[in-house]
C-alpha cells in the first residue's frame, strides 16, 4: 500500500462573511490551547460551574440547568428533542425555512406525531397563528427556530412561552444563529428549553452547544430517566412512558453529569469547554446590549451598502435578523462565479442558499468577531468590485460609501 503523507494544516486567512461559521475570536482560540485536565479534577469541575453561570447570563435566565452539550449546534437540537419528545407524542413545529424542516426530520426519527404550522420562506408566525395551531392540534411540545439563516428572518417569541403554559405545552427554541448577537430572552419569553451554538454570534468554533432547561422541562426529562418502554405513566396518549432512546443525547444523564452528583456520562470535551467559557466571557465583557447594538449597526450598514449597489434584499426589514442578510442575485449574474471571485481575489466568503432560494439569493453575515465596521466595509468593497467586473452596472464606491454613512448615522 502506498504511504501518503500530508503537510501541516495551513488554511488561508479567509474572512468568513457568510451565514456561519465565522472567524473565531482570538481569545477563544488561545483559551482552547490550554492544557488538559481530568474530568473530575476540582479545577475542571469548577470551570464547568463557571461555564454554567456565564451561560445563564448569555441566555438571560435563572435556569439552574444551563450547561453544554458536546457536539455542534445540532447536538443541542437533537438532545432537546430526543429528551422532550417521546415516540407517539404530538409535536407542533413552526416551519418557515430549512431549519424548521430539520426539526421535522429529527422528530420523524424519534417517532413523534408531527403537526406543523407552515409559512412561506421569508415570513414569520404571529402569536395568533401559533395559538390557533396549538388549539387545533393540542400538541405536547412546540418547537421553533428563533433566527433561521436559510431565510435570514427572526421569529418573534415574546408571549410564546405564556401561550404554551396556558395550554400545558412544553416549548423548545433553537437559537443557534442568534445567541450572542440578538436578544435571547429565555426567562421573558417563558420558553422551556433553548439551545444554541458557538460558531456564529458567539464568536467561537463549532463543537459545543450551550443549552438551558427550565425546571418544568427538567421534571419532564428526569421522569423518563429510568423508565423502560411500556411502564405506566401519564405523558403520552396511551398512558405509557418511554425511556430516552439516545444515550449520548440523554439530557437527564447529561444534567446528572453537570450536577453536584457528577455522575459519569462521558468525558467532557475539555478544549471545547475552554472555548465556550471564553466565548461567553468575551460576550459578557462587551455587554449584551452593546453587543446587540453592534450587530444591529453592522446589519444596518450591510443593508445600506447592498441597496446602494442597486440590489434587492430578501424579506421584510421588520423581522430581518441583525446578523445575516439575504440579497437577490442580479439578473444575468452568475451567483457562484461571484462567490468564487470574492473568495479567490479577496479571501472573503459569502453564502449561497438552500431550497426554494437556492441560486436566487446570497446570504451575507456580519456576526460575532466579524460584526465589525472595517470587515463590513471590506466585504462591501469586494462585492461591489466583483459585480462591476461581472457586468452589473453601478457607481464605483457606492456600496462602501453607503455602508460608511450608515455607520456614521
Amino acid at each position: 500500500m502506498t504511504q501518503t503523507f500530508f503537510g501541516q494544516i495551513n488554511p488561508p486567512a479567509r474572512l468568513l462573511m457568510g451565514p456561519g461559521p465565522v472567524n473565531a475570536h482570538p481569545r477563544v482560540l488561545r483559551a482552547m490551547a490550554a492544557d488538559m485536565l481530568g474530568q473530575f479534577d476540582p479545577e475542571m469541575t469548577d470551570y464547568m460551574n463557571q461555564t454554567m453561570e456565564l451561560y445563564r447570563q448569555v441566555f438571560m435566565t435563572n435556569n439552574r440547568w444551563t450547561l453544554l452539550v458536546d457536539g455542534t449546534a445540532r447536538a443541542g437540537i437533537e438532545a432537546a428533542l430526543v429528551s422532550l419528545v417521546e415516540p407517539g407524542m404530538k409535536l407542533l413545529i413552526v416551519r418557515a425555512g430549512r431549519f424548521g424542516l430539520l426539526l421535522s426530520e429529527i422528530a420523524q426519527r424519534i417517532g413523534a406525531e408531527i403537526v406543523t404550522l407552515d409559512l412561506p420562506w421569508g415570513e414569520v408566525a404571529s402569536l395568533a397563528q401559533i395559538e390557533d395551531a396549538i388549539v387545533a392540534h393540542r400538541p405536547h411540545v412546540l418547537a421553533c427556530i428563533h433566527g433561521d439563516t436559510s431565510t435570514t428572518m427572526a421569529q418573534p417569541l415574546d408571549g410564546v412561552g405564556a401561550l404554551c403554559r396556558k395550554y400545558d405545552v412544553l416549548s423548545y427554541v433553537d437559537t443557534t444563529a442568534t445567541l450572542g448577537g440578538m436578544e435571547v430572552a429565555t426567562d421573558r419569553w417563558g420558553v422551556d428549553v433553548v439551545s444554541g451554538g458557538l460558531q456564529k454570534c458567539m464568536g467561537g468554533p463549532p463543537g459545543s452547544a450551550p443549552i438551558t432547561i427550565s425546571d418544568r422541562a427538567a421534571e419532564h426529562i428526569f421522569a423518563r430517566r429510568h423508565v423502560e418502554a411500556g411502564i405506566r405513566g401519564s405523558d403520552t396518549t396511551d398512558g405509557t412512558r418511554v425511556r430516552i432512546p439516545s444515550n449520548y443525547f440523554d439530557l437527564a444523564m447529561v444534567m446528572d453529569y453537570w450536577s453536584e452528583k457528577r455522575l459519569n456520562h462521558h468525558t467532557e470535551a475539555t478544549t471545547m469547554l475552554y472555548g465556550a467559557r471564553e466565548a461567553a466571557r468575551v460576550v459578557l465583557e462587551e455587554g449584551l446590549q452593546a453587543r446587540f447594538a453592534r450587530h444591529a449597526a453592522a446589519s444596518h450598514a450591510v443593508c445600506a451598502g447592498l441597496r446602494a449597489m442597486g440590489l434587492e434584499l430578501f424579506g421584510g426589514d421588520e423581522h430581518r435578523m441583525t446578523n445575516v442578510t439575504g440579497v437577490y442575485i442580479p439578473k444575468g449574474i452568475d451567483g457562484e462565479k461571484v462567490r468564487g471571485r470574492m473568495r479567490e481575489d479577496f479571501e472573503i466568503e459569502i453564502g449561497s442558499a438552500f431550497g426554494p432560494l437556492q441560486g436566487k439569493i446570497w446570504r451575507i453575515g456580519a456576526m460575532g468577531y466579524n460584526a465589525e465596521k472595517h470587515k463590513v466595509l471590506l466585504t462591501m468593497g469586494a462585492l461591489e468590485t466583483v459585480l462591476r467586473h461581472e457586468g452589473h452596472g453601478l457607481t464605483a464606491g457606492a456600496g462602501v460609501d453607503a455602508a460608511l454613512a450608515a455607520y456614521n448615522d
